[in-house]
């Protein structure tokens, strides 16, 4: 034992320089997934989205690109640009069911992997370049998720997050690319500054009328400047720019949850109130998810009766943070768990199985009324308190708790349990 751990310390203590860090990245997932079902699509502009005119394009093919079409434009707009289009809606089942299956190959390939999207995968090599190359490994393991899920999948490898995944976005589509170590400021340079991971449509504009297009311009810049310019995040934009990332890959793990508890005072058999408080946590919970960006595969519900007896039941759902999809499901198990001969004193529900993601995933809507509703209801929230917009069927609920640190940590999340 004595001869294993110094091993294992100097594993820990390794510098930044020495880390080996891939990114994986599904090529176009959600068109991929639809081709795997229906040969048919190969080889064709394919818009997946809302099916309506109203509707929003979620992902597009690569055929569907050289038209001009991108992601988040609504699908009126895409097929005035490419008519011959082939639009189809979403279907989120499949793309859970698909993301799990490559999940589990890289789960039982690589001692720590961080899932960052449904379709998004970082992987911590670091120190089995010792045993065997990074690089050589990481496209076997490539080569294997091709192999048993059918996906066409791309990765970057590098010293840092931010260089791999910048190294993913330029060997797509289906393919591979090595940064070596001490040439990652050299690979970052020539590129536009929309490349860095943090610089969204604003960030960019506001670069651009410095006259800042390539990231060679931000390298050479004092990082003062950037600061001035952008605030806290100047810092970090101008070290990424750099090639430097210190940030640690968050090992993934399928039981980190968002749930929040109910004791009441006296124990009830009041249908109306419980079916009201259900309602009010799982409104507030699916708000929590979106405002966190994530999305949540499997839904929990928890009844404690007046006899200390405690019954849970669990279901897997396709990925989502949408209200009107998870407060049905949240009724449904209760209606399953419930035993109307006894007295309840606690209820709960957990949303667990979680990712990142939620922008995308919505966008299967018909229409964009319905999430135009929540954007507005969860501003006001903001601004307001969780509770200062809530449904009719969740007024009985006068409290649902206090969110404890939500998405800013690694550990679960929980909301304290409070009595009514």
């Amino acid at each position: 034992m004595s001869s294993v751990k110094p091993q294992r310390k100097r594993y820990l203590l390794r510098s930044s320089s020495e880390r080996s860090i891939a990114h994986m990245d599904l090529d176009t997932f959600f068109v991929s997934v639809e081709r795997l079902m229906d040969s048919r699509l190969n080889d064709k502009p394919i818009l997946i989205g809302g099916t309506s005119d109203r509707g929003v394009v979620a992902s597009c093919s690569y055929e569907a690109r050289k038209f001009g079409v991108h992601s988040a434009m609504p699908m009126k707009m895409a097929l005035n640009l490419c008519p011959e289009a082939i639009v189809i809606r979403g279907n989120s089942s499949n793309y859970t069911k698909y993301s799990q299956l490559v999940t589990d190959v890289i789960k039982d390939a690589v001692p720590a992997y961080e899932k960052s999207s449904i379709d998004e995968f970082y992987l911590d090599l670091t120190g089995m370049d010792r045993f065997f190359g990074c690089y050589q490994y990481t496209s076997e393991l490539r080569q294997t998720i091709m192999k048993e899920t059918g996906l066409p999948i791309s990765f970057g490898l590098s010293v840092n997050k931010t260089v791999s995944k910048v190294a993913t976005g330029e060997a797509k589509p289906n393919n591979q690319m090595h940064i070596d170590f001490g040439q990652e400021r050299g690979f970052l340079a020539p590129l536009s500054v929309r490349k860095i991971p943090m610089v969204g449509e604003k960030t960019y504009q506001t670069l651009r009328h410095l006259g800042v297009r390539k990231i060679h311009t931000v390298q050479d810049m004092p990082m003062e400047m950037m600061e001035r310019v952008l605030g806290k995040h100047g810092k970090v934009i101008w070290e990424k720019a750099r090639g430097v990332d210190l940030t640690p890959i968050i090992p993934y793990s399928e039981r980190k949850s968002i749930s929040t508890e109910r004791t009441f005072d006296k124990d009830t058999i009041d249908v109306v109130k419980l079916d009201s408080i259900l309602t009010a946590m799982a409104e507030n919970l699916a708000f929590q998810l979106r405002r966190g960006t994530k999305l949540t595969a499997c839904v929990a519900v928890k009844v404690r009766y007046s006899d200390f007896n405690t019954h849970t039941l669990q279901a897997r759902i396709p990925y989502t943070a949408s209200d009107h999809i998870l407060i049905p499901k949240v009724k449904e198990l209760f209606r399953k768990l419930y035993d109307k001969r006894l007295l309840v004193r606690l209820i709960g529900i957990r949303m667990s199985h979680l990712v990142s993601g939620g922008h995308q995933m919505n966008l299967f809507e018909d229409n964009v009324e319905i999430q135009q509703l929540y954007q507005a209801m969860d501003k006001m929230r903001d601004k307001y308190g969780d509770r200062s917009v809530i449904r009719a069927a969740g007024m009985q609920a006068r409290s649902i708790g206090r969110m404890m640190n939500p998405f800013n940590g690694d550990p679960p999340i929980l909301l304290a349990n409070r009595r009514s």
